[in-house]
C-alpha cells in the first residue's frame, strides 16, 4: 500500500521530490518504511541535505486562554549527506523511520479519530533553500495493551467523542514528547451526571502510564482530586486484569461520593 506526494520544484534546475510510503498502517514502536525519489531538472544541482520526519498538529495554549494549532515535528531522520544531483538524473533513497512509543493513536476499530493529523514530512535542502511539503498521512493503530483499555470503555457503553493533542507535560509520567494525546468519551446513561472521561496513554518499550480524568477543567490535571487517576500497565502483562470492572469500580466510587449517579 503506497502513498505518493510530489513536492514543488526547487531552484532554477527544477528538481522535484516524490515520497512513497510502503505501508501507512503502523503501531507505536514500529517502523514506517518508504522511499524518497529525487528527479533532476535541466541542470546539475547541489543537494545539501535530505530528511524525513514525523509531524503532528498540536493545540497550543496562548495568552488569555486562547488556543491555536501548531505543527510540531517530533522525530527526524537524516538520509545521507550532501551530493550533486545530475541533470535529468534520478536519486532514490529508501528509509525506515521509527515510530516513537508515545506517538498518538489515529485509528481505533477501523475508524479515524476526529482531530488527529499525523504524518511523514519530507525535507529537501538545495541551493541554501529548504522545501517541506504537505504530510504523507499515516494511520497509527493501538498497541494490544492500549486496545484492551479502549475495549473496556466500549464494553461499558462509552462512545468516542473526539481526540486532541495538547502541548505540555503531564507530571509524574514517563512523557518525553512535547505534547500528549487526550481521547474523549461520551458516558452511557448509567453514569448520568458525568460529562465526559478523558484517556491518555504515555508508553515506552516496556509499559505505559494510563491517565484518566472525569469532568476535566481546561488546562489543568487535578492530581489531588478523586476525579483523576494514573496507573501503569505492562505492554506484555495486561491480560490478567478485567479492565471494564476496574473502570466501572472507579467511576462508581467517584460518582457516588459526588452524587452524580
Amino acid at each position: 500500500m503506497g502513498f505518493k506526494r510530489l513536492l514543488a520544484s526547487l531552484g532554477a534546475g527544477g528538481a522535484s521530490v516524490e515520497t512513497e510510503l510502503t505501508e501507512v498502517n503502523v503501531v507505536p514502536g514500529g517502523v514506517v518504511q518508504g522511499e524518497v525519489r529525487i528527479q533532476g531538472g535541466s541542470v546539475n544541482q547541489a543537494i545539501e541535505g535530505l530528511a524525513v520526519g514525523l509531524q503532528a498538529k498540536v493545540e497550543v495554549e496562548g495568552p488569555d486562554d486562547t488556543e491555536h494549532k501548531q505543527n510540531i515535528e517530533f522525530t527526524k531522520l537524516q538520509l545521507g549527506g550532501a551530493f550533486e544531483l545530475q541533470a535529468n538524473g534520478v536519486h532514490s533513497v529508501p528509509f525506515g523511520l521509527e515510530i516513537p512509543w508515545e506517538t498518538p493513536i489515529t485509528n481505533i476499530a477501523g475508524q479515524s479519530l476526529r482531530g488527529m493529523n499525523i504524518g511523514v514530512t519530507t525535507e529537501l535542502a538545495i541551493a541554501r533553500a529548504v522545501d517541506s511539503g504537505d504530510l504523507d498521512p499515516i494511520s497509527v493503530h493501538p498497541l494490544p495493551a492500549q486496545q484492551a483499555l479502549l475495549d473496556a470503555f466500549i464494553q461499558l457503553g462509552f462512545r468516542f467523542k473526539s481526540a486532541d493533542l495538547e502541548r505540555g507535560h503531564i507530571r509524574g509520567t514517563r512523557q518525553k514528547l512535547p505534547f500528549y494525546q487526550e481521547i474523549e468519551f461520551f458516558p452511557p446513561q448509567q453514569y448520568r451526571g458525568l460529562n465526559q472521561v478523558e484517556l491518555t496513554f504515555v508508553a515506552d518499550d516496556r509499559e505505559m502510564d494510563v491517565v484518566l480524568e472525569m469532568d476535566k477543567k481546561p488546562g489543568l490535571f487535578s492530581e489531588g482530586s478523586d476525579s483523576f487517576r494514573s496507573f501503569q500497565v505492562g505492554l506484555n502483562d495486561f491480560q490478567g486484569t478485567d479492565w471494564a470492572a476496574y473502570l466501572n469500580q472507579w467511576l462508581s466510587e467517584v460518582g457516588s461520593r459526588r452524587n452524580w449517579f
